[in-house]
């Protein structure tokens, strides 16, 4: 049962500390550094998940990391659409 009990905090430290950091982190203006920051708190749900079930784990970090990718990605090509210094 303790096994379980520290996964579930260090995916919740993993998501709290990684939010707090990819938003008020030091000023990166490098795109694909913010897309890595995004990536810390999605293994920390991925944590979170796995003490309930494995495949819903497997299947939300894939499903998060996926989408958050390609959003930051196309945001990052409009701003440099638009001329606007990234």
């Amino acid at each position: 049962m303790l096994e379980t009990q520290i996964w579930f905090y260090a995916g919740a430290a993993l998501v709290v500390i990684g939010s707090l950091a990819t938003v008020a982190g030091p000023g990166v203006r490098d795109p694909i550094v913010r897309i890595l920051n995004t990536e810390i708190p999605a293994v920390g749900v991925s944590l979170i998940f796995l003490t309930y079930n494995h495949t819903l784990a497997l299947l939300t970090f894939i499903a998060a990391t996926t989408i958050m990718t390609l959003v930051l990605l196309r945001a990052v090509i409009r701003l440099e659409e638009m001329g606007v210094e990234v």
